[in-house]
């Protein structure tokens, strides 16, 4: 299978359905919404959010959308996302089933207070 380096979360998301379009999008305004400040760009070959590290992914396959909150995000939701299949720093929300936004919106919010956190830790660190 022929890797595809998207330029842009939009031409990323414009190579799905329409469908699955509108799902990436809500799921990108979702972000959006609670990472303001965050950079949009593609980091393995899918739409990252950004600020002082990779705050979180998100990617759309044939049965599922991936959605990758690092290691951290995972282990703070552990129980919310025992019902979905899931590993290290990411969990599948199945195509078939509506899309768990108020999870997604959790998750993004603890990414970035975390992010933040360790940034933090960081600067007293070198003072």
């Amino acid at each position: 299978m022929e890797k595809t380096e998207y330029r842009s979360i939009d031409e990323y998301i414009g190579t799905f359905s329409p469908a699955v379009q509108e799902l990436l999008q809500a799921i990108r305004t979702t972000i959006r919404k609670h990472a303001p400040e965050a950079k949009e760009t593609i980091s393995y070959g899918m739409p990252t959010f950004k600020s002082t590290e990779n705050l979180v992914h998100f990617a759309a396959y044939d049965h599922h959308i991936g959605f990758y909150p690092t290691a951290s995000g995972i282990q703070a939701f552990q129980t919310e996302i025992s019902k979905y299949k899931w590993a290290k720093g990411s969990v599948q929300f199945p195509l078939s089933e509506p899309i768990p936004f108020d999870l997604i919106e959790r998750m993004v919010a603890y990414r970035v207070k975390d992010a933040k956190a360790k940034f933090e830790a960081k600067k007293k660190v070198k003072k």
